[in-house]
């Protein structure tokens, strides 16, 4: 169990520094998608598993609506 938890924090700290380093908003969501499922499975590893759902469903909302506004920018050439 330690080690399934110690992976799913090196998923959260690799999926936040994807989404430092790629400039291209389709990686970058991937990542973001990375670090907050690892964040959630984290939570349900701590027995909190409302609080987990509770936080996918805002993140996967949220991350929705930034990435469809970053795409959009970076399609619009002007």
């Amino acid at each position: 169990m330690i080690e399934f938890v110690l992976f799913l924090g090196l998923c959260f700290i690799l999926g936040g520094l994807a989404v430092a380093s790629n400039p291209s908003p389709y990686y970058g969501v991937v990542g973001l998608v990375l670090a907050s499922v690892a964040g959630c499975g984290w939570l349900v590893s701590l027995g909190v598993s409302f609080v987990a759902l509770v936080l996918v469903m805002v993140y996967l909302g949220g991350m929705l609506v930034v990435f469809v506004y970053s795409v959009s920018l970076a399609a619009d050439p002007y």
